[in-house]
């Protein structure tokens, strides 16, 4: 069976996912690229007797390296092999589309067009010429439906097509005389200067706009002494055109998309009012904005656990039946005890959460997919920039939070300068992660189970204000430096499809049940050792190893209401990863019945339930995240300022809880 190599490329929001999801379906692969902390996404599919493999890149706006994710883009296309590359364009919005046609043509790659949503264009009063467009850039084109996965066999027919007949509309492609002709100069003074699959034409336009990665390549080459009158070059250009050569380009590659534009495509008259337009003067409204985004949050948790809890009570009664049936079977002893606690005990305390945590990644892929995330992310920048002194684009990282601190992290490298970088990375580990959700929903099941939602929500709606006042006090007084605007496109609302959310939940939940095998299994291993020893000690008591440790750190916690060795070993482990916390009850109390939930009540009250969970959310965060922010600001000292910040504002904040409860009158 014959191997092909496709990439799908794009700009943000145009159903490249979609399309890449509708192909390749569970056969993907989620990484890193190489050298790079950007997501690399790769699947594979069967079609015709070819065996395909698909990347897909980030989404982009260009392939100028101004963002590691553009420069990955650009590598992948240029550097790695690939037999055709598929982008991916938004009918309605096909002019800003076409600049990153453009630079995929100037690559010289081997480039399959596919329309998406052209019936959305038709209705908002597009008419679009295929045909012409076709034959105007000189490449095959192809109408799409990513959503509903309409003419996608097309698709691939017409990348195969493409692949055994290879075009190259580099050389074709023109600037107008003045940048054409010096274009062609400095082509005839690097003969020998070769960049990937690049061809001549893009090598000369990377050198005349003075390219970082292009100029060190000509600097190795045996034609370096030519480098001197293309800077020559250059500034005669600059002279001549009065403008830079940069953005002397631009103009050129949107003039071509003006012409093409005229040519092809008949835009609609007047100012006609989409349902899209009608629903964001609600939901982006400046008073209603704010209340809207809190409600659809309290309904995403108030969902999450009225549909997840039936079946995580489900998963507890089969832990349940499995104890009993093996506690005969393996007697007792320590092989008993190792099986029974160690392993069940740890790990099936976090498996009992899996549709808590695959319910509420669903549902955020719902809210994504539907193009409500970008108007919270707008919404929020008006209070961010006025509360905070942030740019709106910090809530993107802490969007990701949400889902992983981690990724928050790591999505910082897109705020423009240095002090909105760090603030936003001390603040971010104040954002609840999913992996705090088996902490919140263990607590609440036992102690509030009528207010299971409410109690979430207001953990999740906590944390965001410490993160709001710590970067407003980092804003004011560590840093000063003036946030950069925040600029951001606003994707038409679409109707998600199941295929696409299931897709986004598999691909979040998968990685909570592989941390499961490895992490968490590794540590309630090691809780269940350390309970065992000294030998002859009775198991997981107060003589044993991590009793005597829990015990010697207790009193600090007696303040905030849970001073006792238990608690304080779940947290020291929990630094480890956070459900973990969770996993060392499960290892030190058991599952099912007589486990966790039946213990739990004899060691804690509603009151120091509470202010446990807070200290649980605002506490150091776990080791990954830590080591990205060590890695992002290349410094131990903003890793020992968070970890110290956390820990005193986790034990400030549990301590008013606990103390301002009992002056309350509450237990």
């Amino acid at each position: 069976m014959e191997k092909l190599k496709f990439l799908l490329a794009g700009n943000p929001n145009v159903g490249k996912s979609s399309v890449f999801n509708h192909l390749t379906g569970m056969k993907q692969h989620v990484g890193n690229w190489p050298g790079k902390t950007v997501e690399q996404k790769s699947g594979s599919f069967e079609f015709d007797n070819y065996e395909i493999e698909m990347i897909d890149l980030p989404g982009n706006y260009s392939l100028t390296p101004y963002s590691v994710e553009e420069q990955v883009s650009r590598d992948a296309i240029i550097h790695e092999e690939n037999d055709a590359v598929i982008n991916i364009i938004d009918a309605e919005n096909i002019q800003r589309n076409l600049y990153l046609t453009l630079q995929i043509l100037e690559t010289g790659a081997n480039t399959v067009l596919a329309v998406n949503l052209l019936n959305y264009a038709e209705e908002a009063g597009f008419d679009i010429d295929l045909k012409k467009l076709e034959k105007t850039l000189g490449i095959p084109i192809v109408v799409v439906d990513a959503r509903e996965g309409t003419g996608l066999n097309e698709l691939v027919r017409a990348a195969i097509k493409a692949a055994k007949n290879p075009t190259n509309r580099a050389e074709s492609l023109t600037y107008g005389f003045e940048l054409d002709d010096h274009i062609n100069e400095v082509k005839s003074m690097f003969p020998s200067l070769k960049v990937g699959s690049a061809p001549d034409s893009w090598v000369a336009v990377k050198l005349l706009e003075g390219d970082d990665e292009v100029m060190d390549l000509a600097e190795e080459s045996p034609d370096k002494e030519n480098l001197r009158k293309v800077n020559e070059i250059r500034r005669h250009l600059e002279e001549i055109l009065n403008d830079n050569v940069d953005d002397a380009f631009i103009d050129a590659r949107y003039g071509e998309i003006a012409g093409i534009m005229n040519k092809c495509v008949k835009k609609p008259s007047g100012d006609k009012e989409t349902l899209t337009d009608k629903i964001d003067k609600i939901v982006t409204n400046r008073f209603l904005g704010i209340p809207i985004f809190l409600v659809v949050i309290y309904l995403v948790f108030y969902l999450t656990y009225t549909i997840g809890g039936p079946y995580q009570d489900l998963i507890d009664e089969g832990f349940t039946l499995l104890i009993d049936y093996l506690t005969p079977m393996l007697g007792d002893g320590l092989l008993s005890s190792f099986v029974l606690n160690g392993v069940i005990g740890g790990v099936g305390s976090i498996l009992t959460f899996i549709p808590i945590i695959f319910i509420l990644f669903f549902l955020l892929s719902l809210i994504e997919d539907v193009g409500y995330l970008a108007r919270a992310a707008f919404v929020i920048d008006r209070a961010m920039y006025k509360v905070m002194g942030l740019s709106g684009k910090a809530f993107i990282p802490m969007i990701l939070g949400f889902g992983c601190d981690v990724t928050g992290v790591m999505a910082t490298r897109t705020l423009s300068n240095e002090s909105d970088r760090i603030s936003t990375m001390l603040a971010l580990p104040f954002i609840s992660c999913s992996a705090r959700i088996p902490i919140y929903a263990l607590f609440t099941a036992v102690f509030f189970t009528q207010n299971q939602t409410e109690v979430t929500f207001g953990l999740y709606i906590l944390g965001m204000i410490v993160a709001i006042i710590v970067a407003r006090l980092l804003k004011g007084t560590v840093f000063s430096e003036e946030s950069a605007p925040f600029i951001m496109e606003l994707p038409p609302y679409r109707l998600p499809t199941m295929k696409s959310a299931t897709l986004h939940m598999w691909e979040r939940g998968s990685l909570f049940i592989k941390k499961a095998g490895t992490i968490i299994l590794g540590t309630s291993i090691l809780v269940w050792l350390l309970g065992n020893l000294p030998p002859g000690v009775e198991e997981g008591t107060i003589e044993s190893v991590i009793g005597m440790f829990g015990n010697a750190i207790a009193p600090i916690f007696a303040p905030l209401g849970f001073g006792f060795w238990q608690a304080a070993v779940a947290l020291v482990f929990g630094i480890m990863a956070k459900e973990i916390v969770v996993s060392t009850f499960g290892t030190l109390f058991g599952v099912g019945e007589d486990g966790i939930s039946d213990v739990l009540p004899g060691l804690f009250t509603p009151l120091t339930s509470l202010s446990y969970m807070v200290f649980t959310l605002l506490y150091v965060p776990c080791f990954a995240c830590l080591g990205a922010i060590k890695e992002e600001t290349n410094s131990w000292k903003w890793m020992g300022v968070c970890v110290v910040l956390c820990l005193v504002i986790a034990y400030v904040a549990s301590f008013i809880v606990y103390q301002g409860g009992l002056l309350l009158g509450f237990t």
